[in-house]
C-alpha cells in the first residue's frame, strides 16, 4: 500500500494484492482535496462507497471472512474503474451524497468490450452522536450494472454441471445501519459496535444454458428470457470487554426469492433453500498493527451440507496507515 499527498490539490492511493502467485491492482486512484464546499472527485480504480463494509479491506474486517451477503453480491467487494463525485453537507448532522460511474467490468456486471458507462451507483449516508457515549450512521445505496454473457454454473435437473450465460441488467439496493457505544467516548477501554446490512437484487435479461447433452445433461443450448429477485442480510455485534480483547457474533441469511428461467425452466431446477451461517469470534490485539483471532462458524450456505469451520488468523500491518473509518 502506498498513499501520499500529491500537491495541495490532490492525494493518491495505490494498493497491490498478492493472490495465487499473481499481482493484482486492488485500488489505484487520485482524489481532490481543495474543491471546497464539501465536494470531492475521485478517479481511477477504487472500492465503491455503497453500503457499509464494501470499502473495508480484509485486514479491517471484524471476522476472519466476509459475510455471505457480500460474497453473493460481489464476490468479496464491489470495485470499479471510473469516477466518483461526493458531497458532504455543512450541517451538524453528518450527511453525504455520492454518485459513481464506471466501466462496470466486475460482477454483477461484465466487461462489454465497448465504450460507455457499464455501471453507476448512488449512495447517501446520515449519522451523528446521540450523547457522549453513542453514535450512529445509516445509509441507502443503489447499483445498476450491465452484463454481457456473464458466466455462471448451475446443476441441471440431472444433477450435471450446466454452464450459463446471462446478458441483461442487474439492479441492487443496499440499506446499512451502524451503532457504536463507548463509555464517555473512551473506546480504548470498552466499546460495542452493531452493524447490519440488507440487500435486494433484481436481474432481467436473457439466459443461455450451454449444451451439455454429451455429458448426460439436460441443457441443449436454449436461450430465453430470465428474471430473478433475491435478497439477504447480515447482522453482527462486536464487544471489546477489556483493553485489547474483543468477542463477536454474526448471523448471515440469504433468501432465494423468485427466479424465472423461461424456457430453461424445463432444464434447470428451482430451489427454496435459504443459506445461513452463524459465526463466533474472539480476538486479541497486541497493538494497533497486529491482531490474533479465533473464529468458529456453523456454515449452511450450501444445500444439504452443514459445516463446522474453525479459523485461526494472524493479521499485521507494516508501516503507516490511515485512521479506520466509522
Amino acid at each position: 500500500v502506498m498513499a501520499a499527498s500529491i500537491d495541495p490539490y490532490f492525494r493518491g492511493y495505490f494498493n497491490l494484492a498478492l493472490v495465487d502467485e499473481e499481482v493484482e491492482i486492488e485500488e489505484a486512484w487520485f482524489q481532490t482535496t481543495s474543491l471546497g464546499n464539501g465536494l470531492s472527485i475521485k478517479g481511477g480504480r477504487f472500492l465503491s462507497d455503497l453500503g457499509y463494509q464494501n470499502t473495508q479491506h480484509p485486514h479491517a474486517w471484524d471476522f476472519a471472512d466476509n459475510n455471505l451477503m457480500y460474497r453473493a453480491l460481489f464476490g468479496e467487494a464491489y470495485g470499479n474503474d471510473g469516477v466518483q463525485l461526493k458531497w458532504v453537507a455543512p450541517t451538524e448532522l453528518f450527511m453525504e451524497l455520492g454518485f459513481e460511474a464506471g466501466r462496470g467490468a466486475n460482477f454483477p456486471g461484465t466487461d462489454r468490450n465497448q465504450n460507455g458507462i457499464g455501471s453507476h451507483a448512488l449512495f447517501g449516508h446520515l449519522g451523528g452522536d446521540v450523547d457522549v457515549s453513542n453514535s450512529w450512521r445509516g445509509g441507502l445505496s443503489y447499483l445498476a450494472a450491465k452484463a454481457s454473457e456473464r458466466e455462471g454454473e448451475l446443476e441441471d435437473i440431472f444433477d450435471e454441471p450446466a454452464e450459463t450465460l446471462f446478458s441483461g441488467k442487474s439492479k441492487t439496493w443496499v440499506a446499512d445501519f451502524v451503532w457504536k457505544w463507548a463509555p464517555h467516548g473512551n473506546a480504548s477501554e470498552r466499546n460495542f459496535k452493531f452493524a447490519t446490512e440488507y440487500f435486494r437484487r433484481s436481474e432481467r435479461g436473457s439466459l443461455e444454458c450451454a449444451d451439455n447433452t454429451a455429458e448426460g445433461g439436460a441443457c441443449n443450448g436454449t436461450e430465453d428470457a430470465y428474471r430473478s429477485r433475491q435478497s439477504g442480510f447480515y447482522a453482527q455485534g462486536v464487544y471489546q470487554f477489556m483493553p485489547r480483547w474483543r468477542s463477536g457474533y454474526r448471523y448471515d441469511r440469504l433468501d432465494p426469492g423468485t427466479v424465472d428461467f423461461g424456457a430453461n425452466s424445463a432444464n434447470l431446477p428451482l430451489t427454496d433453500y435459504s443459506p445461513t451461517r452463524h459465526s463466533l469470534m474472539l480476538d486479541y490485539a497486541p497493538s494497533e498493527f497486529s491482531r490474533l483471532r479465533l473464529q468458529y462458524s456453523r456454515d449452511r450456505s450450501m444445500e444439504s451440507v452443514s459445516e463446522n469451520q474453525w479459523f485461526v488468523q494472524y493479521v499485521h500491518s507494516l508501516g503507516a496507515h490511515g485512521a479506520h473509518k466509522f
